[in-house]
């Protein structure tokens, strides 16, 4: 199949020739011809699969072959939400790329930057409005947006908008609209939470998949390396370095550590930037730009960052730190392994992560590859019942309890509060 199979308008299909696109990914060829049929959809699709592409070409064709309700003032006629920034910029993006042979406007709305120029461009009138949940509910209550004209909306990467406690602002966003729109949701993972976010706004909708559920890119090299904590920066150095790398995506749990590795491989003449909660939107947006030129080779992210960036060819991503939700795994290691490219996924992993381990395996329902580099050989084992488990070392006259203050368990609430800062 092609795009010229689908039906779409003309102008659309040209757009995406100029992109360079012939063949539709399996998530585009499954959703489009749902989606221009007019029916509600439930996608499991991680990011790389296509998925913009997959709610915007066919939401775009009915905008363009089928009139406003009302005439008057543009309104707003399609809402795309998304949880993070660089998400809804980066879908901004692909809908302008598909839409610029048309006279449809489109425009984005998040937080972290003043509102002046969004709120100009909303006075101006605009089809299409991608926004991040806190921002939009900011513009709304001042009078700056009217969701009255709704006629699709598009929940992207629903399962991150849950984990960042958005839920009850999309119930207030959903409460604004008109009840006879089409909805599309889109998520990495079907769990319970998106199923019964799923019943509450779908209408017997159409469900798709482009992977099975819950699992990873079959491309994607997945292995663990068992290491103490206090030697991880050295080894992640080493792998850098020896492996010649260019282009790696690290994770950490917390803005604080992104900040100290990212410092640690500069000390080692590796060009590195963290980007976090914490760092100015124009920040983040420079970081990213230098890590996609070359410019930097390593670019050190917490999960709330670095969802939504798109990054073409990803070779590698490092999880410097297991997340403590294995679903955040999955959507980590989806950085690689992207259109049809083939990239590594490497875990260091501490005594005290093997609980995460163990969660991620049960969750892909596979064992991980696990080994040991030379020069890098732990000192303690896995935790077993709460408490760890210290190899002796003979000669040693080394205090246990000093070895295992370097083991602490990661403080789950802190990590909870650190996923939950405002993108919005």
């Amino acid at each position: 199949m092609t795009f010229n199979d689908l039906g779409l308008n003309e102008t659309l299909l040209q757009a995406v020739a100029d992109k360079g696109y012939d063949t539709p990914s399996p998530i585009q060829e499954k959703a489009i011809p749902k989606v221009l049929d007019g029916s509600d959809l439930l996608a499991s699709a991680q990011t790389g699969t296509g998925k913009t592409a997959g709610f915007a070409l066919p939401m775009l064709h009915l905008l363009l072959n089928n009139p406003a309700r009302r005439s008057g003032k543009r309104a707003i006629r399609s809402l795309v939400i998304t949880p993070t920034r660089e998400l809804a910029a980066q879908v901004l993006e692909d809908i302008r790329d598909y839409s610029k042979y048309t006279n449809i406007r489109s425009a984005v709305i998040f937080g972290g930057v003043k509102q002046h120029s969004q709120v100009n461009a909303l006075q101006k009138g605009v089809d299409v409005l991608v926004a991040t949940p806190g921002r939009l509910m900011d513009l709304e209550q001042q009078g700056y947006i009217d969701l009255r004209d709704i006629e699709f909306l598009v929940l992207d990467e629903a399962d991150r908008m849950l984990d960042m406690g958005f839920l009850r602002d999309i119930k207030k966003i959903i409460a604004m609209m008109p009840s006879d729109r089409q909805n599309l949701l889109f998520s990495a993972t079907f769990s319970r939470d998106i199923r019964r976010l799923a019943e509450g706004l779908l209408t017997n909708p159409v469900t798709v998949e482009a992977t099975p559920e819950n699992t990873t890119a079959e491309l994607v090299i997945q292995k663990v390396y068992r290491v103490d904590q206090k030697q991880k920066l050295d080894l992640l150095v080493k792998l850098i370095w020896e492996g010649n790398w260019h282009q790696v995506l690290v994770f950490t749990r917390t803005k604080h550590k992104a900040n100290r590795v990212a410092q640690k491989l500069e000390k080692n003449k590796i060009t590195a930037l963290a980007i976090h909660g914490n760092k100015s939107q124009n920040a983040r947006t420079n970081a990213l730009k230098k890590f996609k030129s070359g410019e930097v080779s390593v670019l050190v992210a917490t999960d709330i960052a670095a969802r939504g960036l798109d990054i073409p060819l990803l070779p590698y991503v490092i999880n410097f730190e297991l997340p403590n939700v294995p679903e955040d795994y999955v959507h980590r290691i989806g950085r690689t392994g992207r259109a049809g490219a083939s990239g590594q996924a490497i875990s260091l992993v501490s005594a005290d992560e093997y609980e995460y381990v163990r969660g991620i395996e049960k969750l892909l329902n596979m064992k991980l590859e696990s080994s040991v580099i030379e020069g890098f050989e732990p000192k303690s084992g896995p935790v077993e019942g709460g408490k760890k488990r210290v190899k002796a070392q003979q000669g040693s006259g080394q205090n246990r309890n000093n070895r295992n203050r370097n083991h602490r368990r990661p403080n789950n609430n802190r990590n909870r509060s650190n996923r939950n800062s405002s993108e919005g």
